[in-house]
């Protein structure tokens, strides 16, 4: 099929991830503020400590993992480089911009602009000339060619020397081009979810201390979640034939299956493994020892958002979806989950940090380079570190994994060899991430419904006042008699 033949067929499902990142905005920041809202601050301030908690560990853990199997497994051990076909360009980035720019993306200076995109570093190519002096010129010394010259021009370069002829400073000068990278100002073409989520949860708390005076807002928020989340339930039932039509896409665009396990299979094994455990074994554990409750059966409840994660491959697009498992299915507190599972959506990716240890490995045993213990430690922290910075949409590991080859000295441009298969990891990667967010959620839940105050329940509706229209000569009771109980 042409690409405009791929491109009709993925049509449904593309109308899917627009539906669904259409209702990203309105129901993170309303959801936010109105959940916060509710929640003291010592509360709220446990509740993100062990937020933060769970998914450094998760994340950590997914790290260890990945080396540990790629350590065993060495998917990259016998690959012959000079077979395995390269796609794609690897894009430049700078270690520390990258980093500057997750905190830059915390605090938006424009609102706005965050509802439309986040900040990122871009890097401009410049060419500087430089002026090298050389030591002679026609066997003549720079000094003695100074020292011999009669006279020369203060506005240019033309020296006179005794003879009448005419010389110039040039002449004893290499001319030498740089190419450097300058830091430019630049866009992520995605939401800023990360700065939105600091705003809220900032207003949120605010709003909650100003008390009956901000009850207004939180009023109006906690209106913009429940339509939000009908529009939801309208969109869910398109859901399946979304999913179905953008997998249909991605595999009518792939090249022959058999050149993928010959050139990377076992890489790509090694992945899919490291996933499979961290998502069927690690976490469910995890949750099982906080918890003392069976992870699977909370599993089940989030099984839409999980086959969402594999169709969509965003975290962020398969939230809304993720929302309402866990608070239909799983009945987490609402003010639990809209706080969890955007922060788990921006900064915890278990399946990205894992392949990224995973594919780090790979391409040095691919170039035949030794791995120290140092290095397997660097890379360890760096995937870790680097996963925060990953956003929520497809293959944005990508991205990151310029960082963790370049703080161990790989080369970067190897990232090409795997190219080939990471639109097939990236879904399960999304799916574990959005796994581990779930579960994360429950967890916190399980550890903080004893501090969480009841929610309360719906406003009575308008007491009814008798239709007695009183006199001039009659009082008004203030007592029950002209009043009737609803």
């Amino acid at each position: 099929m042409t690409k405009r033949e791929i491109m009709y067929l993925s049509f449904p499902g593309e109308m899917l991830m627009r539906m669904l990142k259409m209702l990203i905005l309105p129901l993170i920041v309303s959801s936010l503020i109105a959940g916060i809202a509710g929640l003291d601050a010592k509360t709220c301030g446990k509740m993100g400590l062990r937020t933060m908690a769970y998914f450094a560990t998760t994340t950590l853990l997914a790290v260890i993992l990945g080396i540990t199997m790629a350590v065993i497994i060495q998917p990259g051990r016998n690959a012959d480089r000079s077979k395995i076909q390269r796609y794609g360009k690897t894009e430049k980035l700078n270690t520390a911009d990258t980093f500057l720019d997750l905190i830059r993306n915390l605090f938006p200076d424009n609102l706005i602009v965050s509802c439309i995109t986040g900040y990122r570093t871009a890097l401009k190519e410049e060419v500087i000339e430089k002026k090298i002096l050389n030591s002679t010129f026609n066997g003549t010394t720079y000094g003695d060619f100074m020292s011999n010259a009669t006279n020369f021009t203060s506005g240019g370069d033309t020296i006179i020397v005794i003879n009448g002829t005419n010389h110039t400073i040039d002449q004893f000068a290499t001319v030498v081009r740089e190419v450097i990278s300058v830091p430019t100002k630049g866009e992520t073409g995605q939401v800023n979810i990360l700065g939105l989520v600091v705003f809220s949860v900032c207003m949120g708390v605010i709003i909650g201390r100003m008390g009956v005076r901000g009850k207004p807002i939180v009023d109006f928020c906690n209106c913009l979640v429940e339509a939000t989340m009908n529009l939801f339930i309208v969109f869910i039932w398109y859901s399946p034939v979304g999913i179905m039509f953008l997998i249909a896409g991605k595999i009518v665009a792939m090249e022959d299956f058999s050149v993928l396990l010959t050139q990377v299979g076992l890489y790509f094994l090694t992945v899919l493994c490291g996933l499979f455990v961290h998502g069927a074994l690690v976490l469910p554990g995890l949750y099982f020892l906080c918890t003392r409750k069976n992870p699977y059966k909370f599993m089940c409840g989030i099984f839409q958002a999980m086959a969402t994660a594999f169709g969509t491959s965003s975290s962020s697009a398969t939230m809304p979806v993720t929302l309402h498992c866990l608070e239909h299915n799983n009945h987490i507190d609402p003010r639990v989950s809209t706080f969890v599972i955007p922060v788990g959506a921006t900064i915890n990716m278990d399946g990205t940090a894992l392949y990224e240890a995973v594919a780090a490995l790979f391409i040095a045993q691919v170039n035949a380079a030794t791995m120290s213990f140092g290095q397997i430690v660097t890379i360890s922290i760096t995937a870790t570190a680097a996963s925060i910075g990953a956003a929520g949409v497809p293959q944005a590991g990508l991205v990151t994994m310029v960082i963790v080859l370049a703080a161990v000295g790989l080369p970067i441009d190897d990232i090409t060899l795997i190219l080939v298969v990471d639109w097939f990891l990236d879904r399960f990667r999304t799916m574990t991430n959005v796994t581990g967010d779930s579960l994360g959620a429950g967890l916190v839940y399980e550890l903080s419904k004893h501090e969480l105050p009841a929610l309360e329940a719906d406003e009575a509706e308008p007491t009814a006042v008798t239709t007695e229209n009183p006199g001039p000569n009659k009082a008004v009771s203030n007592g029950t008699d002209s009043m009737t109980a609803v």
